[in-house]
């Protein structure tokens, strides 16, 4: 199974990054892998600048698989002030019944979050603070991406998202009318940008073009789609933000 993962984050990594990830970069990979089992395609791991950055979607799936037994967080009031949305977290993150607990701080405020989560500055705090403990308890070497204090943005989507030509080759030459329309109304809902998120989905699908992937793969990676924007948006965006400045080669 490591295996196949570690094919499957190569293809994805050459497709995404091939310019600016060298042979640093790949090796890095290839211990991510191999270590924490990380997976590009569920948006655990993505290349920003130089560097790779692990997600609070990825440290999550990696306490999960590890059976970690509990987190808990708690306000630091000292540092608070909720006039000027500044927000300060202590978390503890439990890898036993008999572990004593791995502490990471996180702080938040409108200075050094992305606009897209101006108004959320708490739960950024709390994300980090989450995030930095989990990295020492697993030993995690990488920043995530969330602490990070800013990063590139996607262009702001207009009101009215463009349809995606989602083209499944099922045998009637299109897609589902529900698919496609429940796939816009997750673009809409949500504020994503329908060409990063078109790009992701013939990632997610594995084919050159989105004509060429099934109903069934289009169906899955709506679902996708739509459970990590509940879950966590500030995740999907930064995984989105990851396919901004590449060519249209996907239509």
């Amino acid at each position: 199974m490591t295996d196949q993962l570690l094919r499957n984050n190569m293809r994805l990594a050459r497709s995404r990054w091939h310019q600016v990830l060298g042979r640093p970069g790949r090796q890095l990979l290839k211990s991510l892998t191999n270590e924490h089992q990380f997976s590009i395609a569920n948006g655990d791991l993505i290349w920003l600048e130089r560097g790779w950055y692990v997600t609070h979607t990825g440290l999550i799936r990696l306490a999960r698989r590890s059976r970690c037994v509990g987190i808990h967080t708690k306000l630091i009031q000292q540092f608070c002030n909720p006039q000027t949305q500044r927000w300060a977290f202590e978390a503890t993150v439990y890898k036993s019944k008999t572990c004593r607990g791995f502490v990471g701080y996180g702080d938040a405020d409108p200075s050094n979050v992305s606009r897209q989560v101006h108004g959320a500055e708490m739960r950024v705090a709390e994300t980090r603070a989450v995030n930095r403990a989990l990295r020492k308890a697993y030993g995690i070497g990488i920043c995530s991406v969330e602490e990070i204090g800013s990063f590139a943005e996607p262009p702001q989507p207009s009101r009215e998202p463009k349809k995606l030509p989602l083209q499944p080759a099922n045998g009637n030459g299109h897609s589902s009318p529900k698919v496609r329309d429940r796939l816009c109304e997750i673009i809409r809902q949500h504020q994503l940008d329908p060409n990063l998120v078109k790009s992701y989905a013939t990632d997610f699908c594995a084919v050159k073009a989105l004509r060429d992937a099934t109903r069934e793969q289009v169906e899955n990676f709506v679902t996708h789609l739509s459970d990590w924007a509940e879950k966590d948006r500030n995740a999907l965006l930064c995984q989105l933000n990851s396919y901004l400045g590449q060519k249209e080669d996907v239509a």
